[in-house]
């Protein structure tokens, strides 16, 4: 049974170059300042990447709330927050990604994200690095992803975790780790653990349907068309 309060609220010294190596360091100096360019610096911090709708904020730490727009970079530590119909997109300093939305609270943590209420569906783009899984912590356990597509709803009554395509490990507050595959769903309630269950394709069709975060975004999800291949979705 989860508990019931689960469920509340080289420093050195050269003398200067000369001649041809000068010349040489200049050129070479002036190739990297060009490589590095803001544009892929940018690449290199979390940042928003589109707010189809708001109310949508970020508030850095120690500092007060601010509403989210389009291309705003996101110190660490910075917490997010959505009202309904509010909704944002986040691409991550690695490159991985996630959508926020309903009514939000997500904070950025060194180690992954820690999801406090609301909606969250979060992929890592096809052919990307996988050094290590994506983790998104919940009040009733953690959700570990690499190279796939979780969603998760964490509302009063209980909490949910879909993998919407690919292999999503769940991990309660007390150690028991759950396998979801494409289309699995994992319920946690006050009562204890439920499933996971795999969808039925008419569950399937409504979600995607319906849903707030696969829907209604300029910015792409790059595991889309993943998603509907999985789960028979295309024709």
């Amino acid at each position: 049974m989860i508990p019931a309060s689960a469920f509340s609220t080289c420093v050195s010294t050269l003398s200067p170059p000369s001649g041809r190596l000068a010349r040489l360091a200049a050129a070479t100096t002036g190739a990297v300042a060009f490589a590095i360019t803001p544009a892929a610096a940018e690449l290199r911090v979390p940042r928003v990447l589109d707010v189809p709708s708001h109310p949508a904020f970020i508030r850095p730490p120690g500092a007060t709330e601010l509403k989210a727009r389009t291309g705003q970079v996101i110190a660490p530590l910075s917490q997010l927050r959505t009202e309904k119909p509010g909704r944002l997109q986040v691409l991550l300093a690695d490159g991985r990604a996630f959508r926020l939305g309903g009514n939000a609270l997500l904070q950025l943590d060194p180690d992954g994200l820690n999801l406090l209420g609301g909606q969250i569906i979060a992929w890592i783009q096809p052919g990307a690095s996988r050094h290590r899984p994506l983790r998104i912590r919940t009040r009733v356990g953690t959700a570990s992803i690499q190279g796939t597509t979780v969603f998760i709803e964490d509302q009063p009554e209980e909490v949910r975790f879909l993998s919407w395509e690919g292999t999503v490990e769940v991990t309660t507050s007390s150690g028991t780790v759950f396998s979801l595959s494409s289309g699995d769903i994992l319920r946690a309630t006050p009562d204890g653990w439920v499933g996971p269950r795999r969808l039925s394709a008419e569950e399937v069709r409504q979600r995607r349907q319906r849903s707030i975060l696969l829907n209604g975004f300029e910015a792409p999800m790059e595991t889309l068309p993943v998603i509907e291949r999985e789960l028979g979705l295309t024709p």
